[in-house]
């Protein structure tokens, strides 16, 4: 299947609200979605690097609120 959008057209929210329903189709069925080797290998080095105490944590908003004021 070929599909194509009118993307110079669009505005960036509409490209945005597309990219969030396929998002969210694509989560639906995320069982069936291969995950590559080198995912695995990322996550296997991230767990050893916690283990190690090597990693360090935030709350989720106190990361959320970081990462908004670098994107600004």
């Amino acid at each position: 299947m070929n599909i194509t959008l009118p993307l110079k057209q669009m505005t960036t929210e509409e490209k945005l609200q597309i990219m969030e329903a396929i998002w969210d189709d694509l989560c639906q069925h995320a069982d069936k979605l291969p995950s590559p080797e080198w995912h695995r290998e990322l996550l296997v080095e991230r767990e050893e690097a916690i283990a190690r105490g090597d990693e360090q944590f935030e709350e989720w908003e106190v990361a959320r609120k970081k990462i908004e004021k670098d994107i600004r």
